[in-house]
């Protein structure tokens, strides 16, 4: 595992820890936390003590361990809150799916639970348990749904069980577990200074082309990815507007939400929002082309005829419009590609043609990955001073792909004020 920075030495972790029989690993990631300078106090459920006892736990961390929401002598001064408070981060390993179900719903019925509830701090799980258990739906609506509300999820891993099946359910091994601590407490220190007052402005959604009053066109765009990234934003500490097309998604708390409908209703956002921006993400699924003419009313059959001939015409290029305005007014361009195939060949031609920063390519043919999965494997692709670099994400949830998306952003989008990068014009070679 490797060394965390001296700047995250004093941080203070909160390792809660749930009834599975992966509670014994909990032992060694609170040994590798202190080892690190980390603070750390433990929260144990009822049902965890079965596995582990408060006092080998209290041993390693040198703090007393907590088990209960109704304890006098810690309740006096409202000790749940002083504790919430007190996190820097919170870490659940091992969390069974009882545990993640009680906190997708927000339940606060013992210490743990109510922290959860009580704190804005960081908060990542490592969930554990039964391999059929970890695939059932409800439990992958659960997991899904915690990293939509800001739950990093670490793994699980796959392997031999303690009961004795084969699969995906183990709980991530500690180094793995504590380094995606350090990389989460590592991105979330780019806050105050860095993003206090920066602004993002990201498109979202599908966009509908009417017509007639009764039918449009559209695209398999969930929103998902935008979503997750006005979510990654807001968390990073910046100002975020979200121009969204029509979905069935919540509004990230703190994300300033403008509905759109067609292209041209989101062109029109795009361009009055874009220069108040000092990053423009085009994530929306933009239809190419709309209707030249919409019918007034609903379009009847025509007699015996097979076919119905519909004269399109090209939608306004939003991201392109977007790259192409002049200094002060341009913000930061990255924009994104949703290919079949020929991925990386078109995000290159993309990114040059249309004079973007950065963009995110995935292939939306993959089975669970893409238009309305809660996963996401892409490439990116990226432009300095020297030429241009790129990284492959592979599959994961949204919420962490776009957690890396908008580090990666933040990142250029210093280099590029430091350095004055100019953009490449759209049509260069």
């Amino acid at each position: 595992m490797a060394t965390p920075s001296s700047t995250l030495a004093g941080k203070r972790i909160l390792l809660g820890i749930s009834a599975g029989i992966a509670a014994y690993k909990s032992a060694l990631i609170v040994r590798l936390l202190k080892q690190a300078g980390c603070e750390v106090r433990v929260v144990m459920t009822e049902g965890a003590q079965a596995f582990i006892t408060p006092l080998t736990l209290q041993a390693l961390s040198g703090e007393p361990v907590r088990t209960s929401l109704l304890d006098p002598e810690a309740e006096a001064g409202m000790g749940h809150i002083e504790l919430a408070r007190w996190a820097d981060a919170i870490l659940i390993a091992p969390a069974t799916a009882d545990l993640i179900a009680r906190l997708v719903n927000g339940m606060a019925d013992d210490l743990l639970t109510t922290l959860c509830l009580a704190s804005e701090a960081p908060k990542l799980i490592a969930p554990a348990m039964n391999q059929a258990m970890w695939r059932h739906r409800a439990t992958q609506r659960n997991i899904a749904l915690l990293a939509e509300d800001g739950w990093q999820p670490i793994g699980p891993g796959a392997g031999d069980q303690a009961c004795g099946d084969v699969g995906p359910g183990r709980m991530s091994e500690p180094e793995e577990i504590v380094t995606s601590l350090f990389d989460r407490l590592a991105s979330s220190a780019m806050t105050a200074a860095d993003t206090r007052n920066r602004h993002v402005v990201i498109t979202a959604g599908p966009t509908r082309e009417a017509l007639d009053p009764v039918r449009y066109l559209s695209n398999h765009s969930s929103g998902k990815m935008g979503y997750a990234l006005a979510a990654a934003a807001h968390a990073a500490g910046a100002k975020v507007t979200l121009i969204s097309g029509p979905v069935s998604l919540a509004t990230p708390s703190g994300v300033t939400r403008i509905d759109v409908t067609s292209a041209l209703d989101m062109h029109t956002e795009a361009q009055r929002l874009a220069p108040t921006a000092d990053l423009f993400i085009a994530c929306a699924a933009v239809a190419d082309y709309r209707a030249e003419h919409v019918a007034e009313h609903k379009m009847k059959k025509r007699g015996d005829s097979e076919t119905l001939t519909l004269t399109l015409v090209k939608n306004p290029d939003i991201v392109a419009e977007v790259a192409a305005l002049a200094a002060p007014k341009r913000p930061f361009v990255v924009g994104f590609a949703a290919e079949t195939r020929d991925t990386q060949d078109y995000a290159r031609d993309k990114l040059t043609r249309k004079g973007l920063d950065m963009i995110v390519a995935n292939d939306v043919s993959q089975a669970g990955l893409g238009f309305g999965s809660d996963d996401n494997a892409a490439w990116l692709l990226w432009r300095t001073p020297e030429g241009v670099e790129s990284d492959t994400q592979p599959p994961q949830p949204k919420s962490a792909l776009a957690e890396t998306v908008i580090q990666r952003a933040f990142d250029l989008l210093d280099t590029s004020s430091s350095m004055s990068l100019s953009p490449t014009p759209p049509g260069a070679s």
